[in-house]
């Protein structure tokens, strides 16, 4: 394929690195906002940027009928919209939070938990998430996915929230230290035990291969998807 890097940091340029080994072009290595010249007719763009530029990227890519794979958090209010705007120009659109193997099987095993823990009073619920001093948004995408996850399989929660949960807001630790690539946790505990359910991520390299895989499978669909779609969750 032909593949458009749209902001082209440190996951830029593993996404690179990877995307080449598999047998594909980068068409454009772009830290600009993209227009019609500068995407060089890419099949696909994976666009990791910052909160403020993903919005007008993504916008830029669709309007020239370029699906995209996203995994810039921090921007999600205008996610609606963006859906729209797929539709609309007949394209196609996939966020992932988190574009791991390993944390989209976390996913699915975290909703599992929380069903089964819903009618189990003795335990309280809380997240904690641990990234780089560098990342911009707290929580993460990731954690608020698990969140997400969490509320949607358990009545007792109907928000989350940053720090301490209290009452019927699931809280979220947000911690930044050293150079940590991504680790996630949540924690059941009870005055007798405590059961953590967590996935620690050793590199970049999980991220950027699952990117590449949503933008081999992406290829040539109409609409919107989620890293389900792609591993068949």
């Amino acid at each position: 394929m032909r593949i458009a890097l749209v902001g082209y940091g440190k996951m830029g340029k593993i996404i690179d690195e990877i995307a080449q080994k598999r047998g594909h072009e980068i068409v454009a290595r772009l830290k600009e906002t993209p227009t019609a010249e500068n995407l060089n007719n890419a099949d696909v763009a994976i666009e990791f940027s910052l909160p403020e530029a993903a919005y007008d990227n993504i916008k830029a890519c669709l309007e020239n009928k370029i699906p995209v794979i996203c995994g810039t958090t921090g921007w999600l209010e205008k996610k609606e919209e963006v859906e729209k705007m797929a539709v609309d120009h007949n394209s196609a659109f996939l966020y992932g939070s988190n574009f791991s193997l390993g944390v989209n099987l976390f996913f699915a095993l975290n909703e599992k938990v929380a069903e089964i823990m819903k009618n189990v009073d003795e335990y309280s619920c809380q997240l904690e998430e641990i990234h780089h001093i560098h990342k911009k948004d707290a929580p993460s995408g990731t954690a608020i996915s698990i969140a997400e996850g969490i509320i949607k399989n358990n009545p007792k929660f109907n928000a989350w929230k940053l720090e301490e949960t209290k009452g019927n807001e699931l809280g979220i630790f947000a911690i930044r230290e050293d150079e940590v690539p991504g680790t996630h946790s949540v924690y059941y505990k009870s005055e007798v035990d405590e059961i953590e359910l967590k996935h620690t991520a050793f590199n970049r390299n999980g991220f950027a291969l699952g990117a590449v895989v949503a933008a081999e499978w992406i290829k040539d669909k109409k609409g919107n998807f989620t890293m389900k779609d792609v591993l068949g969750l």
